[in-house]
């Protein structure tokens, strides 16, 4: 029950940051999207660092999490984080959530929950695998991370738009295929992280010492510092709606991948893969419709990337008490 709720702590620690950090990406131009230059306009953003000192209490809930249970157990109850960024949304901007956004949550708890009891992950063992084995599973994580990164900088617009876009239709649906793929390669270094996480929590069990002088933990920060990078860049490339969907999802999937693979944790099999893959298909649809709520809209359309009003656009921040355009949360780590 400890892991529970430790894993739910830190979704909803993830998704207050989700809120902070979207906030503060909203007011870089996306001109600086994948540079330091991104890092240092944020770093000027107090909002920004509140959302960084979110997302610390969640890793380190996150770690508690993995300390006391599997991969396969905290990874998925971490997709929460999705309807949990809508509500803190609702709160901070002060509008209602309705049954758009009810009922795929309450589809997405029911879910999860199956998802789950037919799993039903049980403790694995430490990690047979031998340097070589690391370097392989690390590598060709990073390996489709790069692919995804490079997708996302040499994607044509051609590719992702029709014959009769316009060029302001075009750069946002470029921007929407650039934010997917790296919210995806996000997702799938946070990921990496939870597992290099776990394995950390293990050389703990050795002493404090083993575990400074053991590679986990090196390698755990450096995975997250690129995954908070490539957070960064999803959030700035283009609207939530197309970037929240990659960040949920892909970072439980790659995270199990690595409990069964690496740990060792035993999940049922036989003709319970059905019910999991039909409750899986239940929190990724629950995921697409809470991703298209209008409390993600992207405020683009009202400014454009240089934080300029863009000429033609009617004002549709009347909805949004105290605001000239609509809020936006944003998204995480984490894992």
């Amino acid at each position: 029950m400890l892991t529970y709720v430790l894993a739910v702590l830190a979704a909803c620690a993830n998704a207050a940051s989700s809120v902070l950090q979207r906030k503060a990406n909203k007011r870089v131009p996306q001109k600086e999207n994948m540079s330091l230059r991104q890092i240092r306009d944020l770093l000027r953003q107090p909002v920004w660092f509140g959302g960084i000192a979110a997302i610390t209490v969640g890793f380190l809930l996150q770690a508690s999490a993995l300390g006391a249970g599997e991969l396969s157990v905290v990874e998925p109850v971490l997709v929460l984080e999705l309807p949990f960024t809508l509500i803190v949304a609702s709160w901070v901007f002060r509008s209602r959530l309705g049954l758009r956004e009810w009922l795929p949550t309450a589809a997405m708890t029911a879910g999860l929950a199956g998802l789950l009891y037919l799993l039903a992950p049980s403790a694995g063992a430490p990690p047979s695998l031998q340097w070589y084995g690391w370097l392989a599973g690390v590598g060709g994580n990073l390996l489709l991370v790069g692919f995804l990164v490079l997708m996302a900088r040499r994607g044509s617009l051609s590719g992702v738009t029709g014959k009769d876009s316009g060029p302001q239709d075009a750069a946002q649906k470029g921007g929407s295929f650039r934010a997917a793929l790296l919210a995806v390669a996000a997702g799938s270094t946070f990921g990496l992280t939870a597992a290099l996480m776990k394995a950390m929590t293990r050389t703990f069990e050795a002493g404090v010492v083993h575990a400074f002088t053991d590679w986990p933990i090196y390698a755990m920060v450096a995975t997250g510092a690129l995954g908070m990078f490539l957070t960064q860049s999803a959030l700035n490339a283009g609207p939530l709606i197309a970037a929240q969907p990659g960040l949920t999802l892909s970072d439980p999937l790659i995270s199990v991948l690595w409990g069964v693979m690496a740990f060792h944790e035993q999940v049922r099999q036989g003709w319970f893969i059905l019910g999991q893959v039909a409750c899986a298909a239940v929190i990724v649809a629950g995921v697409i419709m809470l991703a298209r709520s209008p409390l993600l809209a992207d405020d683009s359309s009202g400014d454009n990337a240089e934080g300029e009003r863009e000429p033609g656009r009617a004002d549709r921040g009347a909805a949004w008490p105290g605001r000239g355009h609509p809020a936006h949360p944003g998204a995480r780590p984490g894992t």
